[in-house]
């Protein structure tokens, strides 16, 4: 007889057994599961919050702090630094960078479009309003901007600190060109509206394919008769090599002995004392060794680097900031066959669905003394901070003040990461496909692809918005006015010393009240006016800089006033964007 009660005893034992292991099993990979996430939590708030603590550094080695300390060596810094010594030549003035000279970053030719950006041709300066009309209040803002920037210059070139004018700024005619009939109409009402206005008189149109061709040559050579293009001319535009700026105003800095460069030498820590003053801690690359020097104020010019050294600072207004690096690549023409009948700087339109940001141009350039033609942007991801930056930057700026806002960011730009994604996808036949839009008889031989200097847009915090991704530039100050960074890119250099007058006025109130602001005015003789409000006046301001800087001048007829829009049109609900000053991509 068979004992099946014995066998169905043993199948249920393991049955049993089985259950129970495999509820050990899940108890484990629980376990883990719980351990892992634990260690991501920690993981995560050492990230966010680190450091932890403090580090150490060397004590101050001065005991009477030094006026001004200036970290980078690029184009805003030094400009900064040449309103400080002609205003206050007794100021101690200790400027560090940490690469081996000035302006080798995004002041560097090689480095930034160059282009001079007065609002002759960047479309994205002047938008189509609801009702067909062009606004121009911010195409106007920037034209008077630049407007200082030639009166800085021109003082510069009197008093000696730059040189041949040649050398860094010279006349290239802007155009606008485009193709298509909505786009053909909106850049003639855009001419019709800017040239009402001082600041652009002289700017022509035309849709004669025989005029355009003789505007840019490489614009229309190859190009199918049957298209339709138009073009606006502006005769005023320049070029400027802000690298050669920088290097020369540094060298005027350099004859008072109350100024000092530091090369090779990185900010590392700021510290605020209970006097409000700074302890700044530096590196010296080339020894490896730190110091410590105390200061009464303290400017971070630094470019992409600004943002990570404001944070350094602690201050309670860096908490508001976050970055998002974009670097930039274009296809550059050497042969003197080609860069030798390029002398304009033509800019086109972002096609449909693209960011501001795409918008191309075949821009003529003046470099290492020779012509160039550029090509492009080409948008390229990177997530360092600076061109000879990082590979970590941008996670080094990550922390529990702005991670969520960051994150919010990302997810309301979408189309500019799915551009971006789209960009580093491009290759050589691509670009090829994109650069005979605009030169239609271009070889692929004819150009090597270089990558240019890296921005970081700002991230800000909006008291209604929350996060929102902005561009242009800002200046960030504390409320003792002890401390001062310059964030975000475009317009940047070309208008760096009217960005350098707002700081005087936010950082030094007493002392423009003091008389600085009388000084100004020696320096930049319409500060404080408007030239567009005044034909007179534009025309004043224009001759004087345009004989300095030996470049073309128009007269702007007396009676000529801004284009006054009497009756607004009625406010069309605009579409909710965490975008802010999204034209300023474009440059």
């Amino acid at each position: 007889m068979t004992n099946t009660s014995g066998t169905t005893s043993d199948a249920a034992q393991h049955r049993s057994d089985a259950r129970a292991a495999k509820g050990r099993r899940r108890r484990t990979v629980a376990k883990t599961v719980l351990a892992l996430f634990a260690l991501l939590l920690i993981a995560a708030a050492i990230f966010l919050y680190w450091p932890l603590h403090q580090r150490s550094v060397p004590a101050a080695s001065n005991d009477k702090p030094v006026d001004v300390v200036l970290v980078g060596g690029g184009i805003m810094s030094i400009t900064l630094a040449t309103f400080l010594q002609e205003l206050q030549p007794d100021w101690n003035i200790q400027v560090f960078e940490r690469l081996d000279g000035v302006a080798l970053e995004s002041s560097d030719g090689w480095n930034n479009a160059g282009t001079g950006h007065s609002a002759f041709a960047e479309l994205n300066y002047t938008p189509e309003l609801p009702d067909g009309s062009i606004e121009t209040k911010r195409a106007v803002g920037i034209a008077e901007q630049f407007e200082i920037s030639r009166q800085f210059w021109s003082h510069q070139v009197k008093e000696g600190r730059l040189s041949q004018p040649s050398d860094f700024i010279n006349p290239t005619p802007h155009m606008s060109f485009v193709w298509g009939d909505d786009n053909i109409a909106y850049l003639h009402k855009r001419q019709q509206a800017l040239v009402k206005n001082p600041l652009f008189y002289g700017m022509q149109y035309s849709e004669d394919p025989a005029q355009i061709k003789a505007w840019a040559p490489l614009l229309m050579e190859g190009r199918d008769p049957a298209q339709k293009v138009a073009a606006t001319w502006m005769p005023l535009g320049t070029d400027v090599n802000f690298g050669v700026i920088t290097r020369q105003l540094t060298a005027g800095l350099q004859r008072n002995p109350n100024f000092s460069l530091h090369l090779e030498h990185e900010v590392r820590a700021l510290r605020q004392n209970d006097d409000k003053s700074w302890n700044v801690t530096v590196k010296d690359l080339k020894a490896g060794t730190e110091s410590t020097l105390k200061s009464r104020f303290v400017f971070i010019g630094a470019g992409g680097a600004a943002l990570k050294l404001l944070q350094l600072s602690g201050i309670p207004e860096s908490k508001n900031y976050a970055g998002f690096p974009v670097g930039g690549q274009f296809l550059a023409f050497q042969s003197p066959a080609i860069a030798g009948r390029h002398s304009v700087k033509a800019y086109g339109m972002a096609e449909t669905g693209s960011p501001p940001m795409s918008v191309p141009h075949l821009d003529a350039r003046k470099l290492d003394g020779k012509p160039v033609v550029l090509f492009g942007p080409f948008a390229l991801y990177s997530t360092k901070f600076l061109k000879h930056g990082s590979w970590f930057d941008l996670y080094s700026s990550v922390n529990h003040n702005n991670v969520v806002g960051m994150l919010d960011v990302g997810l309301e730009n979408l189309d500019l990461v799915k551009y971006l994604m789209g960009q580093a996808r491009l290759n050589d036949d691509d670009r090829q496909a994109e650069l005979v839009k605009y030169f239609p008889n271009a070889k692929r031989e004819d150009w090597k692809l270089v990558t240019a200097g890296q921005r970081v847009q700002i991230i800000k915090r909006d008291p209604e918005k929350g996060a929102v991704l902005q561009f242009g530039t800002e200046i960030v100050t504390d409320q003792d006015h002890t401390l001062a960074a310059l964030l975000g890119a475009s317009p940047g250099a070309s208008t760096s010393p009217p960005i350098m007058l707002d700081l005087l006025k936010k950082a030094f109130p007493a002392q423009m009240a003091a008389g600085w602001e009388a000084r100004l005015r020696e320096i930049v003789p319409s500060y404080g006016r408007k030239l567009n409000d005044s034909a007179a006046l534009t025309n004043e301001i224009r001759r004087q800089t345009s004989d300095a800087l030996h470049l073309p001048y128009l007269d702007v007829p007396v009676g000529t006033s801004p284009a006054v829009m009497l009756t607004p049109p009625p406010a069309a609900k605009p579409t909710e964007t965490r975008n802010k000053d999204e034209e300023l991509q474009a440059l």
